[in-house]
Parts: structure tokens; C-alpha cells; sequence
């Protein structure tokens, strides 16, 4: 789907209500949630989620700016957040905003950044609730991909879609703290 062209889905995925749009991805979809004039939330979703049309302008704009990010890789996000997380997931998630493109950090050096703990950097990325504006993707274990979106299954669809994200942003597995290619199979 280009950025910019809605189409109303032609059946109603169960769950699909809970979103005020749905916007194909090359992984699948991105559902949009939107509250009081802010971005609530951002969901992975699989690719049987039907695309739905943008329910306010804050969806609208989401849907926009997720397709150009999907076209271009260095698109930077613009959008009204809502406020929430612990004032230590914010800290954790400007952290994550600060790894730039085609690179990744470990939750080890996350912690050391924060003086925190690699778990608790783990339990932040977990916790974001918008997924590509804060890329949570960029961060990995130590010793391989690490988990995702509260998600740790190796073959599952959420490192899937990390995996997808990482090339899409350029970060080769020889940029990778462990040096392995077999995280891209």
C-alpha cells in the first residue's frame, strides 16, 4: 500500500474493532490505536489483519508515516505520543531513540548507559507501546537476537519481523555484537 491511500477492509478481523486503523506491512500489519488527540499504541499484527481506514487524523497521519518508513528506512517519525510508561521506560526508550539507524545495541550496554540492569532494559523494550518511533528492534542479547515485543520463540513472527526490520534498516549481521549470520535466517 502506498502512504496516503486508504481502503476500507472488506471483512472485520476479530480484534480488528480495538484499532482505529489497520495499515499493511511488509511483515504483516501495523494495527493504530489513537486517544484524545495522541498515538496510544502501535501493535505488529499478522498479515490476515484486513487494512482498515484511518478513524481520525492522528491515524491518518500514523498510517502515513508508517508508509514512508516502509519506502525509506532513514524516514523519521513525527507523531504525538501519549504519555505513558515509568519514568525509567521513558529513560530506557530515549536511550533506544538514540541508536541510529543500522545499528544495534545490546541490553547489556543499554544498562551500563543507565546504570541499570540488562533485564530491566529487556522489561522497558517489552513495555513500549509504539514499536518503529522508539526502535526497540535496534536492541539485542549479547549472544544472539534476543527476544521482541515480549516475545522470545526463534521462529516466531515477532522476531520475524525483527529480523525484517534490522535489514530493512541496513544492520548486517556483521554489524552484530555476536557476529553471526544465522539470526537472519
Amino acid at each position: 500500500m502506498r502512504a496516503g491511500s486508504y481502503t476500507a477492509a472488506m471483512s472485520t478481523q476479530q480484534g480488528s474493532e480495538i484499532f482505529g486503523a489497520i495499515v499493511a506491512a511488509p511483515f504483516g500489519a501495523m494495527g493504530i490505536r489513537s486517544e484524545d488527540g495522541a498515538l496510544r499504541e502501535l501493535v505488529y499484527l499478522p498479515a490476515h489483519y484486513a487494512e482498515k481506514a484511518p478513524q481520525d487524523a492522528v491515524c491518518e497521519q500514523a498510517c502515513a508515516q508508517l508508509g514512508r518508513y516502509f519506502a525509506d528506512a532513514d524516514f523519521r517519525f513525527d507523531l504525538p505520543l501519549a504519555a505513558l510508561g515509568s519514568a525509567f521506560q521513558r529513560r530506557v526508550w530515549d536511550a533506544i531513540g538514540a541508536i541510529p539507524r543500522g545499528s544495534v545495541r545490546t541490553y547489556g550496554q543499554l544498562a551500563r548507559l543507565l546504570e541499570s540492569h540488562p533485564r530491566a532494559i529487556g522489561q522497558a523494550c517489552g513495555a513500549n507501546w509504539f514499536p518503529l518511533v522508539i526502535p526497540c528492534h535496534r536492541v539485542t542479547a549479547a549472544g544472539g537476537l534476543g527476544g521482541f515485543a515480549n516475545h522470545d520463540d526463534e521462529h516466531g513472527f515477532h522476531l520475524g519481523v525483527k529480523r525484517w526490520l534490522l535489514r530493512h534498516e541496513g544492520a548486517l549481521a556483521t554489524d552484530m555484537p555476536w557476529q553471526q549470520q544465522s539470526i537472519f535466517s
